[in-house]
């Protein structure tokens, strides 16, 4: 059965799309480049085309490996990118400056072997840069071709009116899932009253609503390892969700990993989730989500079994808040419930 559409701005783009930082970054080594390049022809073939990369992912590889592979059906697809947090000498900086804008801009044009990227986010607020600034050079790149639509990735409601007030906003990608709940707080009543389309990524909650994560046994590199909802104290805790969410998941007749895509799906037709995977069968798993059905009753259990007063821990450590721009629940105590 084909994927359905939904809106993104002025495009109409498969409902489940594709975040290909996994293929690059983040979790550890990444997949052999055929493996790789076989899983983005597989998401092709099932009917995904909504493709997001970044500059940062695997510094540029991320973007090369996606533009190479998705070059010959460049037509068919909506190809989205990332700036304003890139790798320089080995090391991640967020830089929202207009010029850097439009230096990594025309970079990634060339990595992405496009003329012009369809859905072109600022990464990151910058704190030294007023968002106004920022987008207003991503808007001078659209009036002059180079990309189609202007995103936000990790902002809070007020930085987006801000943005908006400027250049039109098309779309903003928040992390979204069952264990992040912060959009709800203020981001998503402010993009349906500006019509801003909501790309959730991290929908499987980092991999945890797989329901396959028994222990936190990353490898060296993974992201996860420095999060405090995989520290120990917290993940402990967490793991005791998985049993009750595993039965509603059966109920539902689907996997955890479908019951976690679904439950976005039915939050709003604005929303459109992009789960990574370095697996095909994987791929397969998370896409065949989109023909779920979940009644509202079954809808409401599973927001009180995993929400914000259920997880334990926060979703980024202290060191790395500072470069979000997003609303936060109140603090608490590792497996406090409020």
């Amino acid at each position: 059965m084909p994927l359905p559409r939904r809106r993104l701005g002025p495009f109409a783009v498969s409902a489940l799309g594709l975040g290909c930082m996994n293929l690059s970054h983040a979790y550890g080594e990444p997949p052999p480049a055929a493996a790789a390049e076989a899983l983005l022809r597989r998401a092709l073939d099932l009917g995904v085309t909504l493709f997001d990369t970044a500059a940062l992912y695997g510094f540029g590889a991320n973007e090369s490996m996606v533009g190479r592979v998705l070059k010959p059906y460049r037509a068919r697809i909506t190809l989205a990118s990332k700036c304003g947090m890139t790798g320089v000498d080995g090391k991640r900086v967020i830089d929202g400056r207009p010029a850097t804008l439009r230096r990594t801009c025309e970079e990634a044009l060339q990595r992405l072997q496009t003329e012009v990227i369809d859905l072109y986010y600022l990464h990151r607020l910058d704190p030294q840069v007023p968002v106004e600034d920022s987008v207003g050079a991503l808007g001078e790149l659209v009036s002059s071709g180079k990309i189609r639509a202007i995103g936000l990735s990790e902002v809070s409601a007020a930085t987006l009116r801000r943005a908006h007030a400027v250049q039109p906003i098309t779309a903003v990608q928040n992390e979204y899932s069952l264990w992040t709940r912060e959009p709800e707080i203020a981001l998503l009543a402010e993009c349906r009253r500006l019509g801003v389309a909501f790309v959730a990524f991290s929908p499987l909650a980092r991999g945890f609503l797989t329901g396959k994560l028994s222990e936190p046994n990353f490898v060296a590199k993974d992201i996860r390892l420095a999060m405090p909802r995989f520290q120990p104290a917290c993940f402990g805790r967490n793991l005791g969700l998985l049993p009750p969410y595993r039965a509603l998941a059966r109920e539902a007749g689907c996997t955890p990993s479908q019951l976690a895509l679904a439950w976005l799906l039915a939050k709003g037709d604005d929303i459109i989730p992009i789960p990574g995977t370095t697996r095909i069968e994987h791929l397969e798993e998370d896409l065949a989500a989109a023909a779920v059905r979940l009644d509202d009753g079954l809808i409401r259990r599973i927001d009180a079994l995993i929400n914000e007063r259920t997880v334990a821990g926060d979703r980024y450590n202290a060191a790395s808040r500072p470069e979000i721009d997003t609303e936060r629940f109140p603090d608490r105590e590792p497996g406090q419930e409020a």
